[in-house]
């Protein structure tokens, strides 16, 4: 079932095993949809992806979320020691 005019889109991984031209493609239109009011949460493993997608890095920690990362601080070394438990409290 199509929506249209949605408030929230969720994608789990969305640019898994796509070609890079798709892959600025997905990423172009979900900035679009961000950018025109949408709430995008996307979930990644590709942790470059998410770094330049995110507005708010959401971590979690075996099975429990443990940190909340804005864009201007989130970087590799804060997400990964969040996610790995060495780091961030509770959000």
């Amino acid at each position: 079932m199509a929506v249209h005019d949605p408030k929230v889109l969720i994608v789990d991984e969305p640019t898994r095993g796509i070609d890079v031209g798709t892959k600025a493609e997905v990423h172009r239109l979900m900035s679009q949809l961000a950018a025109d009011g949408v709430a995008v949460l996307m979930v990644s493993s590709e942790l470059p992806e998410v770094l330049g997608m995110a507005d708010r890095v959401l971590v979690m920690h075996e099975g429990r979320l443990v940190r909340e990362i804005g864009r201007d601080d989130a970087d590799e070394e804060s997400v990964m020691l969040a996610a790995t438990g060495q780091a961030g409290g509770v959000a």
